[in-house]
C-alpha cells in the first residue's frame, strides 16, 4: 500500500462516492476554512492504483509556540472496522502530522455508534459501529466521551428523516398531526420559500443576528456567510431559503373566503325566510351564528394583514435556513426567524421545503442536524428535539470525537490554555 498526498480534484472524486461523504470532507470546505487560517492537506492510502482511504486534514498554527493542531472534519473516509487498513493509515497520517510539528490530530467520524429510534432508544439488534470504536481506542485515539450535550466541535446527536425512495405523501404520512396541520395552514396563509443568491446575504445575516440576540448566542459576521457562499455555492453545496409571507395573495384569498361565507349566509337566510327549505330552527340559528363568527374572524384577519402590509410590505421575510447539500443528504446547518413574526411558525415551512428538495432530488435523508442526547423533558433543549421529531424520522448517535496525541507535553499545555481562554471569553460575554 502506498501513502501520499493527492490533489484536491483527486480527493473530491474519491470522497463524493464514499459512504461517509459529507460537506466537511470536500475541497470546497477546505477552501472555505482557509479564510479562518486553516491549511488543507489531502492524504490517501492507495492499493493497486485505487484509493482505499483518504482524508481532508486541516491544520492551523498555534500562536507563540509555532506548533500545529490538525483536524479531520467528520473523520477519515475509511472502513473503521478494518483494523489493518485503519492501523496503516493511522501510522502514516501520524508521521505526516508529526513532521509538520503537530500537537494532535482531532477527528469526529461520520459513523453511528449504535442505531436508535425516533424516541432515542437503542434499536434491539440494530446496526452499530462498536468494533470501529474499539479499533480507534486500540490504536491510541483518545475518546472525548459519550457526551449528551452539544459540547463538541460538531454535534454527536442528530435527527434525520429518511427520504430514500420516498414520495412527499410517504414522508408527510409519518409526521405528527400537529406538524402536518401547521405546514398546511402556512400554505393557506401564503407563506412561501425562496432561494436567495449572494446579493441578498444581508437578509439572512439579519435573521441570524436577531435570532442570536434572542437566544443569547454570538452569530457569525456577514463575511463568514459571504465566504461560505463564495466557496460552497458554485459547487451546489450551499443553498439558502427564506420564508416569506405574501400579503397581497393572502388578502385576495381572505376576501374570497369572506365573500363565500357571506354568500352562504345570505342564501341560507333567503331559503329560511321564504320557506323554500324547511329546517330545524335551532340548527338554522346555530349555522347562521357560526357563519357570522367566521365572517367577523376573516374581516378581522383582513384588517390585521392590511396593517401588516402597510408596515412591512407585500412580501415579508419571516425566517430562513442555510442548507448544505452533499453526498446522500440535505443538511439544515443553521437558521432562524424574527421574533415579531413567530406566530407564523415559518421554520415548519422552510424545513418542509428542505425535505421536499431531498425527496425530489433523490437524496437518502434530510438531516435536521444537532439535538442533544438527553431526552429528559427537563432538558432546556428538549423542545428542539420535539420540534424535529414532529417531522418523523430517527435519532442518530455518532461515535464521537477523538484526539490522536502526537506530543503529550504540548497537548496538555494546549488544553490548559484553551480552558483559560474560554473562561475569559465566557466572562466577557456575561458582562
Amino acid at each position: 500500500m502506498e501513502f501520499r498526498t493527492i490533489t484536491a480534484k483527486e480527493f473530491d472524486t474519491f470522497a463524493k462516492k464514499h459512504e461517509q461523504a459529507s460537506f466537511n470532507q470536500t475541497s470546497s470546505w477546505g477552501n472555505l476554512k482557509k479564510s479562518n487560517g486553516w491549511k488543507s492537506h489531502y492524504l490517501a492510502l492507495i492499493e493497486k492504483k485505487k484509493i482505499i482511504a483518504g482524508t481532508l486534514l486541516l491544520s492551523k498554527e498555534l500562536p507563540l509556540i509555532k506548533k500545529n493542531m490538525f483536524y479531520a472534519p467528520r473523520g477519515f473516509l475509511i472502513d473503521y472496522n478494518n483494523y489493518e487498513i485503519l492501523s496503516e493509515f493511522t501510522t502514516h497520517v501520524k508521521k505526516y502530522a508529526k513532521d509538520k510539528k503537530a500537537i494532535f490530530i482531532k477527528l469526529d467520524p461520520y459513523i453511528i455508534y449504535q442505531e436508535r429510534d425516533i424516541d432515542g432508544k437503542v434499536v434491539p439488534e440494530g446496526k452499530n459501529n462498536k468494533k470501529a470504536f474499539q479499533n480507534l481506542v486500540k490504536l491510541g485515539y483518545q475518546h472525548f466521551g459519550f457526551n449528551l450535550m452539544q459540547d463538541t466541535l460538531q454535534p454527536r446527536w442528530l435527527f434525520v428523516t429518511d427520504t430514500k425512495d420516498k414520495t412527499v405523501k410517504d414522508v408527510m404520512s409519518k409526521m405528527e398531526a400537529k406538524t402536518r396541520q401547521i405546514i398546511r395552514k402556512n400554505e393557506r396563509l401564503c407563506i412561501k420559500t425562496r432561494e436567495i443568491d449572494e446579493s441578498e446575504l444581508e437578509k439572512f445575516k439579519d435573521i441570524m443576528q436577531h435570532t442570536g440576540d434572542r437566544r443569547q448566542f454570538i452569530d457569525r459576521p456577514l463575511s463568514y456567510y459571504q465566504n461560505m457562499y463564495k466557496n460552497l455555492a458554485p459547487n451546489h453545496i450551499l443553498k439558502i431559503l427564506l420564508a416569506e409571507l405574501h400579503t397581497d395573495e393572502l388578502l385576495d384569498n381572505l376576501e374570497k373566503e369572506a365573500a363565500e361565507c357571506e354568500k352562504s349566509y345570505d342564501e341560507r337566510k333567503k331559503k329560511h325566510d321564504q320557506g323554500i327549505n324547511k329546517m330545524n330552527e335551532n340548527k338554522y340559528l346555530s349555522k347562521q351564528k357560526e357563519a357570522e363568527n367566521n365572517i367577523h374572524r376573516i374581516q378581522k384577519k383582513i384588517e390585521e394583514v392590511k396593517i401588516l402590509q402597510s408596515e412591512h410590505g407585500k412580501k415579508i421575510v419571516l425566517g430562513g435556513i442555510l442548507f448544505l447539500i452533499h453526498g446522500c443528504e440535505v443538511v439544515s446547518l443553521v437558521g432562524g426567524s424574527y421574533e415579531k413574526f413567530m406566530e407564523y411558525q415559518s421554520a415548519y415551512t422552510v424545513h418542509w421545503a428542505g425535505c421536499k428538495y431531498a425527496i425530489d432530488h433523490g437524496y437518502d435523508r434530510y438531516n435536521f442536524y444537532g439535538i442533544t442526547g438527553d431526552f429528559n423533558e427537563e432538558n432546556p433543549l428538549y423542545g428542539l428535539y420535539l420540534f424535529k421529531k414532529g417531522f418523523g424520522g430517527k435519532v442518530v448517535e455518532l461515535v464521537g470525537e477523538f484526539d490522536l496525541v502526537i506530543s503529550k507535553f504540548w497537548y496538555h499545555t494546549y488544553h490548559i490554555a484553551f480552558k483559560i481562554y474560554h473562561g475569559l471569553k465566557n466572562l466577557k460575554i456575561k458582562k
